[in-house]
């Protein structure tokens, strides 16, 4: 009797008669694709963070946003500073400070000082940390010399400047002695001149730290991009604006950045030199003064807490749209480096 024969069957894995090609060639098996295994952070991980930043978490809400909130919370009241905030005019004190036209053009000065300070700070700035850069003699010590200023308290700048550029100062009986009378004004008091002596002595005072920022920035260009130009036949001005400036422009944004928040902010140089009676009258005074003279000084603590929440929206505000507008391709471009890697 004759009985049916069970084909016979290959003992090779399926996978490596499909992969059999033409010729007896075996392809290799397609390598598995590494998977990343998100690990979440363990209790010794979250303990670890909270000692490191606990401490400086407490700092801020306690100094930073605690007052804030405070500040916005009495700038509800008619508060003279004593025993509690009972009087609620609700956005009185907000609609008085929008309409009122000393704030108006104390926000006008602020505006002022924040485009000239980019605009004259910045190109000068610019120029010395190029001329800095390269080897010269004495380097250090005019490094030392341009950031000094920076370094110096406000009170003593502004005392300084007070005296010297006073009526009777050592600037106009310089002018006088050297026979340059038609140039002797009172560099102070006098509403057409005293917004640019403020610009002036803020120039002076703070361009050194925009010098230094520059030339950190600086140090970060590969001399190699320099030599590859300079061969190519490029000119040094050429240099400086087609490889210089582009890859320093995360620094320049930076400083800019600095710049507009400080000017914003301004306070101390103006209320020790022109004082809170002079300023609105030469033209000087800053939204940081407006507030001094119309809440502490005048004895209206609710007053000056909604001056200061006021101040601190512009500020917040104009903050988010820097960074939002100009910020945001230094930022993107970190976060697409971090990906990835």
């Amino acid at each position: 009797m004759r009985t049916s024969e069970t084909p016979k069957t290959d003992d090779r894995p399926e996978t490596d008669l499909a992969q059999r090609t033409g010729g007896g060639g075996v392809t290799p098996p397609p390598s598995a694709s590494p998977r990343r295994r998100s690990r979440g952070i363990g209790w010794s991980g979250r303990l670890e963070i909270a000692i490191l930043a606990g401490p400086a978490i407490i700092f801020f809400v306690g100094f930073v946003i605690f007052p804030v909130i405070m500040a916005a919370y009495y700038g509800f009241f008619d508060w003279h500073g004593y025993g509690p905030a009972t009087d609620f005019i609700g956005l009185k004190n907000y609609v008085t400070i929008l309409t009122d036209p000393d704030f108006q053009e104390a926000l006008g000065h602020n505006a002022f000082i924040v485009v000239t300070s980019i605009l004259i700070q910045g190109p000068i700035a610019l120029l010395l940390a190029l001329l800095l850069n390269r080897k010269m003699r004495g380097q250090s010590v005019i490094r030392v010399l341009i950031f000094v200023p920076y370094v110096i308290a406000e009170v003593v700048v502004g005392t300084g400047f007070s005296l010297l550029l006073a009526t009777e100062g050592g600037l106009n009986g310089v002018l006088e002695k050297w026979g340059l009378d038609a140039l002797v004004h009172d560099w102070l008091a006098d509403p057409s001149i005293a917004i640019w002596t403020l610009v002036a002595i803020i120039t002076w005072k703070y361009v050194g730290f925009a010098v230094i920022l520059f030339l950190a920035g600086l140090q970060s260009i590969p001399d190699e991009l320099y030599e590859a130009a300079a061969i190519d036949g490029a000119t040094y001005w050429q240099i400086q604006r087609r490889i210089t400036i582009p890859l320093l422009g995360p620094t320049l944004r930076i400083w800019a950045f600095l710049s507009i928040i400080g000017s914003l902010q301004l306070f101390d140089l103006v209320y020790i030199i022109w004082g809170q009676y002079v300023a609105p009258v030469a033209g000087t005074s800053t939204m940081a003064t407006y507030m001094v003279a119309n809440g502490r000084n005048a004895g209206n603590f609710g007053y000056g807490s909604a001056v200061a929440v006021v101040i601190f929206l512009i500020s917040l505000v104009v903050a988010l749209i820097y960074q939002r507008f100009v910020l945001r391709r230094d930022t993107a471009g970190a976060l697409t480096e971090r990906n990835a890697e």
